[in-house]
Parts: structure tokens; C-alpha cells; sequence
């Protein structure tokens, strides 16, 4: 039956997670143009970039609890289709951006408007699937991020390529055409996405009753420590530290993936689109990788270690492509980098969801995602700042590679479970 449940629900907040994905980082690839529009200098344009990337995540962090709460209080139905409709027409009016301001002010807009939509399903998910198939069901979600890379790559040095019709530039058809698909999935959301299994119309009654059941008897375990009231939260060493090992990781996978595209143009001077489809190979293979590390740590019962393997497998790849100079091996480099940085995800999320319930789980969620992805600002702007002073990404690449080995290093120091115990239910 869980199969069912994952066939039914997986698939549509998969497609979500790869627009919202596609609408986060396309500036990446709009970047590529956007100079001349916003009118800066060469000497700046990577810090006035970099600062502009990285405010999505400003954003995101402040409205990020609050919007989680309200899910739980409303329904994700309602509020995760809310948010889609929203963030769509927002990242639509970035093509209207002309200037250094309106470029920060929509990416901070941006961020603002999408808060709670990640955090939002992990929470939901944690209402349908017990934490022992955690890990696996959500690196099949988070896969989705992957597949925007393998899809929004070549799609969007595509788009590039209208630049001029109808009198607008690429980076505005890039804008306009991307979040189009948002808002019509809001609409699809909201008619078909039922709040919990309660409210599945394609489960049985005695389905319904099976489900809930599991969820209430591992929900009423021995608590081991874990906060049940959002205020409990903020007095945990063990959420801290989460937040802490997210940020590290976000520091350099947005660090990666808001500046990918200007690498690769760097060191193979190709066309966008050329660009893009180079841009994709990473991508394609971090989603088979990632899915094979979910389902081991699921298997296993562990999840620290398969999260610190990640991290220092990418922390590897960051200084290998820093090291080499042939592209073909700069790439491989690169590609080892993205794999380890998403296959720490599926484990790090089961991890996490399985220490914290009642009301702490859709805040410390929120709040272990909305901290976390503070490192989406500090990764694209410490890049953008090395890239100004140097004219290299070498520097930048030892430094994004350096917070994946804290982050491998600091994983193996949480805890693991006592005697018998999974060790996603961790003290």
C-alpha cells in the first residue's frame, strides 16, 4: 500500500519541486546576460550578482517558520498551492528588473515567496510515510532539484537563444517562460492534493486506519530527547547542530549552482546552449547516485555516516576540479562535487524529521531548512567576491569544497542511536 501511496503522491510534488528548482536557479544562466541590463561594471559584476543571488535566501530564511506553521494550522493543500501561484508570478516579474535595486529587490521577493514550499512537504510527508522508508521517499522528492538541473540546464540556454523576439531580451523569455508552469501547478495542486490520508479518497477506510495507526504508534515511542513544543527548539544542542551541518551544506551547493553555468562557459567557451547540455551532465549523474544512497541508508538504519561520506566525497571533488586543468577532468571534478552535496539530502532529512514531533516538527523543519539555507546567500557571494578579486574560481572552489569536508567532519559527531534503536530516532 505505501507503494501506492508513493506512486500517487511522489510523482506530483516531484514535478513542483523541479519548477521551483528551475524558477530558484535559473538566474544562474540569466546571469550570463543580465550585465548590460543591470549597469555595472565588469571589475563588480560578480559581487553585485553574487549579493543578488544569494538574497532569495534572505528572504526565505525570514518567512520560512512562520509559513510552515501556518501550513500545519491550514493545510498543505491550500498553502503549498498558495505558494506556488505566488513565487510564479514573482519570479515572472523578474523580467521587468532594470537595475542593480529591482534585481535585488525580486530575488529577495523571490525567496520571500517560496518560503515553506521544501519544508512544507518535507512536514507533509512525515504525516504519510513512517521514518524507517524515510530516506528513501525523500531523495525520490528531492530528486526533483536534480532533474531541474538535467531538464532546466539545456531548456534554459535554449530559451537564451530567443533573445530579440517580440522586441525582449533571452534572460526575460527565461524569466516569463519558466514560472509560467508555477502557477498552473498551484491550480493542480490545489484540486488534487489531499491534506493527509484521512482525506485520500483513493484509500480504503481500513487502509486510512492502518496508516494512521503506524504513524500514531511511532509517533507515541519513547521521546529520547526529542522537542515536542516549538519553543523546545531553540533550547536543542541537536537542532543547532542540524542547522549548522544544513548551512554548511547549502554554502556550497549554491555556491555551485548559481555560478555552474559562468564556470563552464569559463573553461569551454561554448554557446548557452552548449553550455546548457554540458551544465546537465552533473545533474544526471547526482540523481542515480543519490537515489542508491537513500535506499542504503534505509536498508542499513544509518544516517550520519552516510551523510559525512557525502559531504567529504564532495569536499574531494571540489578540490579536484580546483586541481586539474584539463576541462574533461575539471568537469569529473565537478560532477563528484554535486553527487556527494545531493546525496547527503536523503539521509540528512531522515535524520532530521525523525528527531523532532508534535509541533516542533513543522517548526524545526522550517527552521533547521530556513538556518540552513542562510548558506544560500554566503555560498553565491563569497563566490562572486573571489571571482572579483582574483579573476579565478580556483580560490572559490577550495573555499565551497572546505565547508563540505566541516560538514562531513561535524556529522560524525552527532550521536547515535542507543541499543535497538533506529538510529534516525538519534538523542
Amino acid at each position: 500500500m505505501l507503494a501506492r501511496v508513493t506512486w500517487r503522491l511522489i510523482p506530483l510534488l516531484f514535478v513542483c519541486y523541479i519548477i521551483a528548482y528551475i524558477d530558484r536557479i535559473n538566474v544562474g544562466f540569466a546571469k550570463l546576460h543580465l550585465r548590460d541590463a543591470l549597469g555595472v561594471d565588469e571589475t563588480v559584476y560578480g559581487s553585485v550578482y553574487g549579493l543578488g543571488a544569494g538574497l532569495f535566501f534572505i528572504g526565505y530564511f525570514l518567512f520560512e517558520v512562520p509559513s510552515n506553521l501556518i501550513l500545519q494550522r491550514v493545510g498543505a493543500r491550500i498553502w503549498i498551492a498558495r505558494i506556488m501561484i505566488v513565487w510564479g508570478l514573482v519570479s515572472m516579474s523578474m523580467m521587468f528588473i532594470t537595475g542593480v535595486t529591482s534585481f535585488y529587490v525580486m530575488r529577495f521577493l523571490l525567496g520571500a515567496a517560496e518560503a515553506g514550499f521544501f519544508p512544507g512537504v518535507i512536514f507533509y510527508l512525515t504525516s504519510w510515510f513512517p521514518a524507517a522508508i524515510r530516506a528513501r521517499t525523500i531523495a525520490l522528492f528531492v530528486t526533483g532539484g536534480v532533474v531541474a538541473g538535467v531538464v532546466g540546464s539545456p531548456l534554459s540556454g535554449a530559451i537564451l537563444g530567443l533573445d530579440g523576439v517580440a522586441g525582449m531580451a533571452g534572460w526575460q523569455w527565461l524569466f516569463l517562460l519558466e514560472a509560467i508552469p508555477a502557477v498552473l501547478m498551484g491550480i493542480v495542486v490545489l484540486r488534487v492534493l489531499p491534506d493527509s490520508p484521512r482525506q485520500a479518497r483513493w484509500l480504503s477506510d481500513a487502509e486510512k486506519d492502518w496508516m494512521e495507526a503506524r504513524l500514531d504508534a511511532e509517533a507515541a515511542q519513547p521521546d529520547m530527547g526529542r522537542p515536542h513544543r516549538l519553543r523546545d527548539l531553540f533550547a536543542s544542542g541537536r537542532v543547532w547542530l542540524l542547522c549548522l551541518l544544513y548551512f554548511l551544506m547549502n554554502v556550497g551547493s549554491y555556491g555551485y549552482e548559481m555560478w555552474l553555468p559562468s564556470i563552464v562557459q569559463g573553461f569551454s567557451g561554448r554557446s548557452d546552449l552548449v553550455v546548457g547540455l554540458i551544465n546537465a551532465v552533473p545533474y544526471l549523474a547526482a540523481g542515480v547516485v543519490m537515489l542508491l544512497v537513500g535506499r542504503h541508508s534505509d536498508r542499513t538504519g544509518e544516517r550520519r555516516g552516510h551523510v559525512a561520506a557525502a559531504a567529504i566525497a564532495s569536499a574531494a571533488g571540489f578540490a579536484l576540479s580546483a586541481y586539474f586543468r584539463n576541462p574533461y577532468l575539471a568537469m569529473a571534478g565537478l560532477t563528484l562535487a554535486l553527487i556527494g552535496i545531493k546525496s547527503t539530502l536523503g539521509p540528512f532529512w531522515a535524520m532530521s524529521t525523525a528527531f523532532l514531533t508534535g509541533t516542533a516538527a513543522a517548526g524545526g523543519i522550517a527552521l533547521i531548512n530556513s538556518v540552513g539555507n542562510l548558506g544560500g546567500f554566503v555560498g553565491p557571494y563569497i563566490v562572486g567576491v573571489i571571482q572579483d578579486r582574483t579573476q579565478s574560481h580556483l580560490a572559490a572552489l577550495l573555499v565551497l569544497g572546505s565547508s563540505l569536508l566541516c560538514m562531513g567532519l561535524l556529522a560524525l559527531t552527532i550521536r547515535t542511536a542507543g541499543p535497538g534503536r533506529h538510529e534516525g530516532g538519534v538523542r
